[in-house]
């Protein structure tokens, strides 16, 4: 039992660096949805509504799975660095690194929305598409690296607690969320002005938030570029 117990806790940094690429998961259903309602919707006389915008994460999910199963099966037997990019590990890293990416590229987005609607250009919400590709393909790999892990490493008698801990990666992804909303608008209300303090986002500082987030990504995987190389 000893021995089960610290082959678990030698799994807990791995799970500790992926709660941060699941806040970038959380923006897709909170800020990019507000982003959403102030952008341009129409497509001819028909106004496609904000929440439906999901839908392009599911389909890029459900479409990305096969295609990398397939790439995954024709460099299985293959002793090649192709091959080495589909282990779970690899496939986390990569996760993390378009997590990053997709809040580098929603901090543009934004900055460019603020920057046109003073001219009263008002862009097109299929921008926001980028971001939600980015972000799902990196969860699509970081979850399922996860749960390959877990569930090769754990002890035998603690594979259904180990492969819970995928789980409890995004809703602790999402709770960090909101925890940074909160910290973000206290540290920088003492220095002028919230940064996400108001109900217009044309007033708010909301691609620093994303940049904020990107940073902090940044710092993440470096810690999860340390812990993996332990295995």
């Amino acid at each position: 039992m000893v021995e089960e117990t610290k082959s678990f806790l030698c799994l807990l940094p791995i799970f500790a660096t992926t709660i941060m690429m699941n806040c970038c998961m959380a923006q897709l259903l909170t800020f990019s949805v507000q982003q959403g309602n102030i952008m341009n919707r129409k497509i001819h006389n028909f106004i496609i509504p904000t929440q439906s915008l999901s839908v392009f994460a599911l389909a890029i999910i459900l479409s990305f799975i096969p295609i990398f199963e397939q790439f995954r099966h024709i460099y299985r037997h293959k002793d090649t660095m192709q091959s080495k990019t589909f282990q779970p590990l690899s496939r986390v890293g990569f996760g993390l690194v378009l997590g990053i990416m997709s809040m580098a590229v929603a901090a543009i987005v934004e900055a460019k929305r603020k920057q046109l609607i003073m001219n009263d250009v008002t862009i097109s919400v299929f921008w926001l598409v980028w971001q939600y590709i980015l972000v799902s393909v990196a969860d699509t790999l970081v979850m399922s690296g996860m749960l390959e892990f877990f569930y090769s490493e754990a002890p035998e008698s603690m594979r259904s607690m180990c492969a819970a801990l995928s789980w409890c990666s995004s809703a602790m992804g999402f709770f960090i969320s909101s925890v940074l909303v909160v910290i973000t608008n206290s540290a920088s209300g003492k220095f002028g002005k919230e940064w996400l303090g108001g109900k217009d986002l044309n007033h708010d500082q909301l691609e620093l938030f994303y940049a904020l987030i990107c940073i902090l990504n940044i710092v993440n995987f470096m810690l999860y570029v340390c812990f993996a190389k332990k295995y």
